[in-house]
């Protein structure tokens, strides 16, 4: 019974290490893109719906949610099978999901909301969800805990 308590108690700071892997991969790659490749792109396409200032609890909120998914769906299953694959396919399907949802409700619901924001936004939605788990997988499989 402890040993078992032991192994899961290990098994939930694995948990919260692959966690925060992915949370400063994904929200480093987000901040060079928004800020930096794509803040103009962002201004011509939809700058009167930006606010001056982020709401930047709300997007906090985003992101913990977010990599709980990326955890969840790509991968706590890819690491379990030791499957680069499987994470690639899996983060770029969970990936194009999510931001096609946001993108497609924005269209429907948005005026001023265009076609090329919403490609260009899916677009970057898969790509970044692949690289963050890939490279969060790359990370942990390098430091070789998950199995250990």
């Amino acid at each position: 019974m402890a040993r078992r308590r032991q192994r899961e108690g290990t098994r939930e700071v694995k948990y919260v290490y692959v966690y925060l892997i992915a949370t400063v991969i994904f929200l480093g790659l987000d901040a060079l893109w928004l800020g930096v490749v794509a803040k103009n792109f962002y201004q011509a396409q939809i700058g009167e719906l930006m606010l001056d200032k982020p709401r930047f609890g709300v997007a906090a909120g985003f992101y913990a949610i977010y990599v709980v998914g990326l955890l969840y769906f790509a991968l706590v299953p890819a690491l379990n099978e030791g499957s680069l694959p499987k994470v690639l396919v899996a983060s770029l399907l969970f990936g194009f999901f999510c931001y096609a949802t946001y993108e497609a409700t924005n269209l429907a619901t948005l005026r001023g909301w265009t076609n090329a924001m919403a490609a260009a936004d899916i677009a970057w939605g898969t790509v970044l969800t692949a690289i963050a788990g890939c490279v969060t997988y790359a990370i942990v499989q390098g430091i070789g805990f998950w199995h250990a």
